[in-house]
């Protein structure tokens, strides 16, 4: 059991596995009429599951089914990360490019690691006007995930998983306020989070982390929204 304590929290703390690459870019060649800007942790990039399964991801590639030409995502995103790791990383990527869509999903490690919500508040707001800034300036370019809710994962077994549930609802809460302060889109996935409970299938090898099957749940929520915002 503390072997598996041990190697949880490095997966939360930062993997350096291929999965785990900062940024991961476009490998389509050609140009495509809009691009996309994905931020966040390891539900971003990915943790535990194949690119192909990325949540946004799978999302370009319902939008190119529907005929909305949109690139592959390309992804700032670690496991482990908080608001301000994210921030840092961004900042250090010298990343100077503008986007038609940003999304932003982040503060899960924020709750883990017990950090307050004002700390995340103020975080994240930077974060928004980042995004914003990627999408050139236009706030109705960009969108947030709601932060999943782990406490449904076989690693929370034996945690509280009420007051994770509790916790992960306060920093949503600043989240959604935050953004509809700047009229930035939020998506509530949290609830699509917890149908995982007690279903392998929706859970990734690692135990902890979720599956392309609960990802692709995510890309389908978002999808109309997105839609919506590109035909802005």
């Amino acid at each position: 059991m503390k072997a598996l304590f041990t190697f949880t929290l490095a997966l939360l703390a930062c993997c350096s596995s291929q999965q785990n690459d900062v940024m991961t870019t476009d490998p389509i060649t050609t140009r495509h009429t809009f691009t996309f800007l994905s931020l966040g942790d390891s539900y971003t990039i990915g943790e535990s599951v194949p690119e192909a399964d990325r949540w946004s991801v799978q999302l370009a590639k319902m939008l190119r089914n529907e005929g909305v030409d949109v690139a592959a995502p390309e992804i700032i995103a670690r496991t482990g990360w908080t608001t301000d790791e994210l921030q840092t990383a961004i900042k250090a990527s010298n990343n100077q490019k503008t986007y038609s869509l940003v999304s932003l999903l982040i503060g899960v490690n924020n709750q883990y690691r017990g950090q307050t919500l004002e700390t995340y508040r103020t975080e994240f707001r930077e974060l928004l006007q980042t995004a914003t800034r990627y999408a050139g300036g236009n706030a109705g370019r960009v969108f947030i995930l709601s932060i999943p809710d782990w406490g449904v994962s076989p690693f929370a077994q034996g945690r509280d998983r009420r007051k994770i549930a509790a916790e992960i609802d306060a920093f949503n809460a600043v989240a959604q306020e935050e953004a509809a302060k700047l009229n930035i889109a939020y998506i509530d996935i949290t609830t699509t989070s917890r149908t995982a409970a007690g279903d392998p299938s929706q859970i990734a090898s690692d135990g902890l982390h979720f599956s392309g099957q609960q990802y692709r749940q995510w890309a389908e929520q978002a999808l109309p929204v997105v839609k919506t915002l590109l035909a802005k």
